[in-house]
């Protein structure tokens, strides 16, 4: 079986610094590295180095920073088929990382605010479809709507938090959160499957607490997807869900222990060996 991913895509623009900026400050960076990004872009690719079968549908621009994201996606083992172009610039982010790899940033979504939702198809033999909120909330009621009626399950990664309508609160499977999105849709979801992460401390989910793996942080920076794009590549592969969390953990640990150029090395192997060696210890 496969996935749909629908979602955004960003280059993402990671200055290195010794702390974030106060308001007014300026402070003096150390490097800076153009990274592929988006939520989308990477739980798509997470997947397919996780080693699922990964469909991705989403919109870049015209811009050179949509021909950089455009080449990543053709690079990756994920079928971007259903990329679509815009006319004008791509969905970016500038993010400061400091010393502790801790991050803040602010999101340009541009091109992601254009996705034509109804040229999307479902491709054959898809058994889950992931949203986010980095895209129009209307594009993922009519994904969520196309999934129910050929009987696909749907994931939320509720990211940012943001107002739900009622029709996709109701179609959706599963919502995955971390602890402040989890306050912020607390009156609003608690009937549904909800999966809390919660960083370093693990993830909550049906009633259980899932330690994480404690490990040397070098950047928390897209550990989240990492997590989204493992656990939805075990799933959609007939793991068990408590399985496939701690597998997903695994990943995210590594991932956030990996320099940013390292991280194209993380595969399943590299995950199953760590995961052994937790085991042993």
């Amino acid at each position: 079986m496969s996935l749909l991913v629908v979602g955004s895509l960003h280059l993402d623009v990671v200055l290195c610094a010794p702390h974030l900026p106060r308001l007014d400050e300026t402070v003096s960076g150390s490097s800076v590295d153009y990274v592929f990004g988006g939520k989308g872009g990477n739980q798509a690719i997470s997947a397919a180095r996780m080693g699922a079968k990964v469909y991705f549908a989403g919109r870049a621009g015209s811009d050179p920073f949509g021909d950089m994201i455009c080449k990543t996606l053709a690079e990756s083992d994920v079928d971007a088929s259903q990329l679509q172009r815009d006319v004008g610039p791509s969905g970016m982010s500038a993010a400061i990382m400091d010393a502790n790899g801790e991050y803040g940033a602010v999101i340009v979504s541009a091109a992601n605010l254009n996705i034509i939702a109804h040229n999307i198809i479902m491709p054959k033999g898809t058994s889950l479809v992931i949203l986010q909120n980095e895209i129009p909330q209307e594009v993922n009621l009519t994904l969520a709507n196309k999934a129910k009626a050929a009987g696909v399950e749907v994931w939320l990664n509720a990211a940012p938090a943001r107002k739900l309508p009622k029709q996709l609160v109701e179609t959706v499977d599963l919502f995955i959160v971390n602890r402040v999105e989890a306050e912020f849709y607390a009156c609003l979801i608690p009937e549904k499957k909800v999966l809390t992460t919660l960083g370093g401390r693990g993830v909550y989910y049906n009633g259980v607490m899932h330690e994480g793996f404690p490990v040397d942080t070098v950047s928390t920076h897209g550990a989240g997807d990492m997590f989204v794009g493992a656990l939805a590549g075990q799933v959609v592969s007939g793991t068990t869900m408590v399985d496939s969390i701690r597998f997903a953990q695994a990943a995210a640990a590594l991932h956030v222990s990996y320099q940013l150029e390292q991280r194209k090395d993380l595969t399943p192997q590299s995950v199953k060996t760590f995961l052994r060696n937790q085991e042993s210890l």
